[in-house]
């Protein structure tokens, strides 16, 4: 990495990268469009609709693993992430998070549209009746005990990387993906025991739609953590190299704060004894 660099700086006066052309952002598109047109089809109970949609969501899942992996050879392996690539990258994340706020904030919108001012067709209260709330004091409880243990312990992790404590830093990120993936399991459990569907009135639409893309990035957020596990175990990750890591550790937080305006609104308001 050394070489490259001088070659770098001898050959190039300025510290950004230039990326070589890659497939991969074509491809991505193309794949993300199989998705929207078979989930459509799905929808609608099209034949081969959901096979359609397993191949669109393998097609993105094996462009992002390609993708990354040319991301984690540039960093890594040719040092084309100096200061400023890193500032960039950083920079970037910051503003994907952005987006996704956004999108969580029409979420919450839809709810808090619905709830404030239910409509006649409901009986005009909030939850409509018929509807078997859920007990926010049971595993809605449990799993926000368990996703803030684990933003608790990816922290100790980042910490522990800072001060190349490498021994600590795994641990914390073994025990957070520990959390994240019973986490994941409680919230599927849940569902499965729920006395309601997606279908059931608009209270069961937004309560799967907020709750169930919260719990998609919750898989996301795992297995972006798990990603920078691997990484470091391999020495990939060190004291001034983890930008990766902390991309991994701000993703999760934000799904912990997201949680929090959930089990605050979705469960705790609703339930009908509170």
């Amino acid at each position: 990495m050394m070489n490259i660099n001088l070659i770098r700086k001898r050959y190039q006066s300025h510290p950004y990268h230039i990326v070589d052309p890659s497939p991969w952002p074509i491809a991505s598109s193309f794949a993300m469009l199989v998705v929207m047109l078979a989930a459509v089809m799905y929808m609608h109970g099209f034949n081969y609709g959901g096979y359609l949609l397993n191949l669109g969501i393998i097609l993105i899942s094996t462009v992002m693993a390609f993708w990354f992996r040319d991301v984690v050879v540039e960093g890594t392996y040719l040092g084309n992430h100096t200061e400023e690539v890193k500032r960039g990258l950083t920079i970037g994340f910051a503003l994907f998070i952005v987006s996704e706020i956004m999108a969580f904030l029409s979420v919450f919108w839809a709810y808090f549209h619905s709830s404030l001012v239910p409509a006649v067709e409901i009986g005009g209260v909030w939850p409509p009746l018929g509807i078997p709330v859920l007990d926010p004091f049971a595993i809605p409880l449990l799993n926000t005990i368990l996703l803030l243990s684990s933003g608790a312990f990816i922290t100790f992790a980042h910490h522990a990387i800072i001060k190349g404590n490498r021994r600590s830093a795994i641990l914390g990120t073994i025990l957070t993906l520990l959390f994240a993936i019973i986490f994941t399991g409680l919230q599927g459990y849940e569902y499965s025991e729920a006395g309601f569907t997606i279908a059931d009135s608009v209270y069961g639409t937004v309560f799967f739609a907020s709750t169930g893309l919260h719990g998609l990035h919750v898989i996301v957020g795992t297995i972006f953590i798990g990603v920078q596990f691997v990484r470091l175990l391999n020495h990939h990750i060190t004291t001034t190299h983890h930008v990766g890591l902390e991309s991994a550790i701000a993703y999760w937080h934000f799904v912990d704060v997201v949680w929090l305006f959930l089990y605050a609104f979705v469960y705790l308001w609703s339930a009908p004894n509170l």
